[in-house]
């Protein structure tokens, strides 16, 4: 069976919303282009974007689980991001200079008793992957459709918030790609690591509220793991219905 990439997202405010694109263009040892290129410091963190950072240093789904619901459409050519959430209005702002716009609007989406958004960081380097190298997520339709199973209902996969999602492997193959090279449309890549998992996969990405308990279900496997990060090694395009392989 021949498997494809189905689906092609980024991030641009790293948990802050996502969007769908139906092709992007990789240079090597790059990320998607805007994915993660701005991360939210909450109020005890020092990261200034000059370098990167570990997530702890970031308002995040996994202690702010209301962010999952929130979706993004990033307009290149002006600038401009604008934000969906379903308990509150949409934003649209600049992110390199309307930052007091977007904190006030998310601080709506923060509880009281948490770390709060204290400023809106641009990666002067390395975006801001989970991943201390500049990464791809690539995930595995077969593979969720698995936990969903473990779960016993069906589940948004844009829970995972991965980057290319692919269908036609079988249920955790991705695992057996680790330090080998993948061919994805005229891009290949090298897959660096398994992504380990938080409770982030909890909250369902239409209400912001957990819902599952997901790593219960990875733990069934003998591990919390779900896609993996690669890093890419050929720049080029990659659309939708590309055929993925190993190289």
């Amino acid at each position: 069976m021949t498997a494809n990439v189905t689906e092609i997202w980024r991030h641009p405010i790293k948990s802050h919303g996502r969007e769908t694109l139906e092709s992007v263009t990789v240079a090597a040892g790059g990320t998607i282009p805007f994915d993660r290129l701005w991360a939210v410091a909450h109020e005890r963190s020092k990261v200034d974007g000059s370098e990167w950072a570990s997530c702890g240093n970031f308002c995040r789904v996994a202690n702010l689980p209301s962010l999952m619901a929130v979706s993004a459409r990033f307009d290149k050519s002006l600038g401009q991001i604008t934000l969906s959430h379903p308990d509150v209005p949409d934003l649209t702002f600049n992110p390199d200079c309307d930052s007091p716009a977007f904190l006030a609007w998310v601080r709506n989406l923060v509880p009281e008793d948490t770390l709060k958004p204290a400023r809106l960081v641009k990666a002067q380097g390395p975006a801001f992957t989970d991943s201390d190298f500049p990464s791809i997520t690539l995930c595995n339709h077969a593979s969720h459709r698995a936990v969903e199973q473990r779960v016993g209902r069906p589940l948004s996969h844009l829970r995972w918030r991965g980057n290319i999602w692919i269908d036609g492997l079988a249920p955790w193959e991705e695992f057996d790609w680790d330090s080998r090279e993948v061919r994805i449309g005229e891009v290949i890549l090298r897959v660096r690591e398994r992504t380990d998992r938080c409770k982030s996969t909890h909250s369902n990405p239409e209400t912001g509220k957990r819902d599952a308990d997901v790593l219960g279900a990875l733990e069934s496997w003998g591990h919390q793991d779900f896609s993996v990060r690669a890093q890419v090694i050929r720049g080029g395009a990659i659309q939708i219905g590309d055929e993925v392989s190993r190289v």
